[in-house]
C-alpha cells in the first residue's frame, strides 16, 4: 500500500478555503498511486487558537460535517485534523479518518495538549487506531509523539504505521521533526508517515518536511521547506 503525508499552508480560520487545498493535495496524492494523505495538526483553520476560541462555528459538528464533503469525496483515505465539539464546552482537537468511499472509520482525540492549548481543548483518553487495507495504523497528534508510551502502545498492538499530524516550525522544530520521528520508527519498527505546515501557521513558520520513515528509523521520503505538496511511500504489510 501506498500512503502519502501532506504539507501546506493553511489559509487562517477559513475552513472553506482549507478544505479546498486539502481536496487538491489529495487528489494529488490518489494520482500518484497512494491509498491514504495524512494532513497536519488543524488543517482546516490553520493553527489559530485564538479564533478557534472566539467562534466555535469554525469547531466542526461530527465526522460527518458537510464541510469535509470536498476531502471526503476526494477518492482516497485520509486523515485530517480539525477542532471537534464534544458533549462538553470545549472542542477535541481531533483526527478524523475517512476511507476512500467517504466512510468514517475512526476519531482520535490529542491526548498531551501543549501549553497554551490547554484551556482550549478538551484532552481525549484514549488511542486511536484503525486498519486498512489490511494494514493498522496508529495516531499521534504533534506532542503526542514526543511521549514514547503512545507508540509503545501502538507497535505492541500490532499497528505497522503511525501517522503524525503535526506542526514544527522553523528554528527547534527543525530539530525536533528530524529526531522524534525516526527514533520512534527505529524503536518501536513502524513506518511513520508526519504531516506539517509550510510557511505561516499561527504564531510560527511551519518548517515543511513533510516525511516518512521506514521501520529502521531511515527516511524514506521527504518534502521540501517551502511548498504545499504531498510525498509517498511504499508501506510493505
Amino acid at each position: 500500500m501506498k500512503i502519502a503525508a501532506a504539507q501546506l499552508t493553511c489559509v487562517p480560520a477559513d475552513v472553506t478555503a482549507n478544505v479546498a487545498a486539502a481536496a487538491d493535495l489529495a487528489a494529488a496524492a490518489r494520482e500518484q498511486g497512494a491509498g491514504l494523505v495524512v494532513f497536519p495538526e488543524l488543517t482546516l483553520t490553520g493553527y489559530e487558537l485564538d479564533a478557534l476560541v472566539a467562534d466555535p462555528g469554525l469547531w466542526l459538528a461530527d465526522a460527518d460535517d458537510a464541510r469535509l464533503d470536498p476531502l471526503r469525496s476526494a477518492g482516497i483515505a485520509t486523515a485530517v485534523n480539525v477542532a471537534l465539539r464534544t458533549a462538553g464546552p470545549l472542542p477535541a482537537l481531533a483526527t478524523l479518518v475517512h476511507d476512500a468511499d467517504g466512510a468514517h472509520v475512526t476519531t482520535y482525540a490529542k491526548q498531551h495538549l501543549y501549553r497554551h492549548e490547554r484551556g482550549v481543548f478538551a484532552p481525549g483518553t484514549t488511542d486511536g487506531r484503525f486498519t486498512l487495507g489490511g494494514i493498522r495504523f496508529s495516531l499521534g497528534i504533534c506532542y503526542d509523539n514526543h511521549f514514547p508510551d503512545l507508540a509503545a502502545r501502538a507497535a505492541a498492538d500490532g499497528c505497522r504505521v503511525h501517522l503524525a499530524s503535526s506542526l514544527y516550525g522553523t528554528g527547534d522544530g527543525v530539530r525536533e521533526r528530524t529526531t522524534i520521528h525516526p527514533g520512534i520508527a527505529g524503536a518501536h519498527g513502524l513506518y511513520v508517515a508526519l504531516a506539517n505546515h509550510v510557511g505561516p501557521a499561527g504564531p510560527w513558520t511551519g518548517c515543511g518536511g513533510a516525511a516518512v520513515w521506514a521501520p529502521d528509523g531511515s527516511l524514506v521520503a521527504e518534502g521540501d521547506d517551502r511548498t504545499p505538496s504531498v510525498v509517498t511511500a511504499v508501506i510493505e504489510a
